[in-house]
């Protein structure tokens, strides 16, 4: 499953996240990863939760991306929940079509029962009409 928190800059998506993630690990049965852009929010998140700075690692494209969470995938046979900050960013598609990328992480999640959580900068209406399905928090 992949679920899409959306909204433009400044509006509360990486509070939202963080607190989706606080909540989250109190449940899980699995490992929870947040992949971020920086160190910046380790001391909100319960330290439970790993937290990745995508940018210590050569990710410059959407094919890049898929393949570095498909690693952290591939390292981790207990993890249930990925939350992605800034997910525009560390995927490399600010002012691209996300849409393959998101239905590549979809498969991504049916195939290793992962759930992706994506905060992207961008209000509701213009996100493609093939991923508006996953919009589950729109601010």
């Amino acid at each position: 499953m992949v679920q899409l928190i959306v909204g433009k800059r400044g509006k509360g998506k990486t509070k939202q996240l963080l607190d989706k993630a606080n909540a989250v690990i109190k449940e899980a049965n699995g490992n929870v990863d947040f992949l971020d852009k920086s160190a910046q929010h380790m001391y909100e998140l319960n330290n439970r939760i790993r937290l990745i700075n995508v940018n210590e690692f050569p990710v410059d494209s959407e094919d890049a991306f898929v393949g570095f969470v498909s690693g952290v995938i591939s390292q981790d046979h207990d993890l249930e929940y990925m939350f992605m900050d800034s997910f525009l960013k560390l995927s490399g598609l600010e002012g691209k079509d996300i849409s393959g990328c998101v239905q590549r992480l979809e498969a991504l999640s049916d195939k290793y029962k992962v759930t992706f959580v994506l905060s992207v900068s961008m209000d509701a209406q213009d996100i493609p009409e093939s991923i508006k399905k996953d919009i589950a928090i729109a601010l």
